[in-house]
């Protein structure tokens, strides 16, 4: 962590989250989750929320803390040292909550984000469905208005807290005729209202969160549980996709930061011909490269924060955070591993099961080929919209700038068809 960017504030809290860590997360939950001995982390959250940790940004009134996006990353990171399932279960109510507190009623405040980050309801989300998960706009799963109820019928897939979580927000088609992004709408969907686990998954990592697909079939809800307005979706939704993204590029640093604090104990002590193995280059210039890079995502990620703290367009900033901090998360805990060896990938160390949770990161929230999809779109709209007349321009700044014959960027195929 890069201490001059923080205010006093700031560090204070990353202490806060650090002591958290270390003296209330007990290893047996983390070893019974990824054994698979555990549905769901209930006594994390309700630490994380006794602790007034939970939903750091949502107003007091609700339990939350009124901070800013910096503080939230910077918690974020502290948590995912844990792993990421518990980085997950973290940020869930930061996610779910974001649709809530922006677009919900009071009603739904009080019902649903309070209780969430009083660590009493656990929240889940269904976006992704068995015929995808990157292409959300074309969601599959109808309701359709009836009396004073929508009736749900769909299937969401890996939802986390398919089972374990109390409620989630399902996003469903209500207008039939409308384009894609103009189609959806948001719902709060209590469990037992009629919401069935079909397929518990089992994943290669991020365990012990209740991965499951869960299916409503003619679910009744109610009309008061639709989160703002009706075909809204597609605000609600890119709101949600900023803390999404910026928390799954915040979590992946903290693992990748544990695993190389690992592997440079372990270097430093390891022997191999007659000297640790630090002092062959092979070995230091990985963890060299490796915090560089999770410095580097650091600034990714902390600008993405202070631009989502403006309020303002900021996909391009959320993008770029999120597909170089989880790549580079994932890189150091393979580096870490290479460091460490064979003893790297048993159980001797957890350095195994963080290789396993980092290889999600670039899948879930958007993949991060999504990512620079978006990223592209924005660098050449934000390029080509500007005005040219504000900078200087570079391509006078040669001696052939003038020959314009030779600034050919397309010919007729006809050009030299004979007549």
């Amino acid at each position: 962590m890069f201490d001059v960017l923080l205010t006093e504030a700031e560090k204070k809290l990353r202490d806060e989250v650090r002591f958290f860590v270390r003296d209330k997360v007990d290893p047996d939950l983390l070893i019974a989750m990824d054994s698979k001995e555990k549905e769901y982390p209930y006594e994390f959250i309700k630490a994380a929320a006794e602790a007034d940790l939970l939903g750091l940004r949502f107003p007091k009134e609700y339990g939350g803390r009124e901070l800013d996006w910096v503080s939230e990353i910077i918690a974020l990171e502290e948590v995912g040292v844990l792993g990421i399932a518990l980085g997950c279960a973290y940020s869930l109510p930061s996610i779910v909550g974001e649709a809530i507190d922006k677009f919900g009623s009071e009603y739904q405040k009080k019902e649903y984000l309070k209780p969430t980050l009083s660590g009493e309801k656990i929240c889940g989300e269904g976006l992704t469905e068995p015929r995808g998960g990157s292409d959300f706009f074309g969601t599959i799963t109808v309701a359709v208005h009836r009396d004073d109820n929508y009736i749900l019928n769909g299937e969401k897939r890996f939802v986390a807290g398919g089972v374990g979580a109390d409620y989630f927000i399902v996003y469903a088609k209500t207008d039939f005729d409308a384009p894609p992004h103009k189609s959806l709408s948001a719902f709060l969907v209590d469990r037992d209202a009629g919401v069935d686990v079909e397929e518990e998954y089992e994943l290669m990592g991020c365990r012990g969160m209740g991965a499951a697909r869960i299916v409503m079939e003619n679910t009744e809800i109610p009309e008061e549980n639709l989160v703002g307005e009706i075909n809204g979706g597609t605000d609600i939704f890119n709101a949600m996709m900023v803390p999404e993204r910026i928390t799954s590029a915040a979590g992946p640093i903290g693992m990748g930061r544990a695993a190389l604090e690992i592997a440079v104990r372990y270097s430093n002590k390891r022997e191999a011909f007659g000297r640790p193995i630090r002092r062959f280059e092979g070995i230091s210039f990985k963890v060299a490269d490796c915090a560089t890079e999770l410095d580097a995502a650091r600034g990714l990620v902390y600008r993405a924060a202070k631009a989502a703290d403006t309020g303002k367009w900021c996909r391009k900033e959320v993008s770029m955070a999120k597909a170089y901090a989880t790549e580079a998360g994932f890189k150091a805990v393979h580096e870490a591993m290479q460091i460490l060896g064979g003893i790297g990938y048993t159980d001797v160390y957890p350095i195994e099961r963080l290789y396993r949770d980092a290889r999600l990161a670039s899948i879930w929230t958007g993949s991060n080929e999504v990512q620079r999809l978006i990223i592209q779109n924005e660098v050449f709209n934000e390029i080509l919209d500007e005005d040219k007349s504000l900078k200087r321009d570079i391509e006078l700044d040669t001696p052939g700038a003038h020959k314009t014959e030779e600034k050919v960027y397309t010919e007729p195929a006809d050009k030299y068809m004979p007549d």
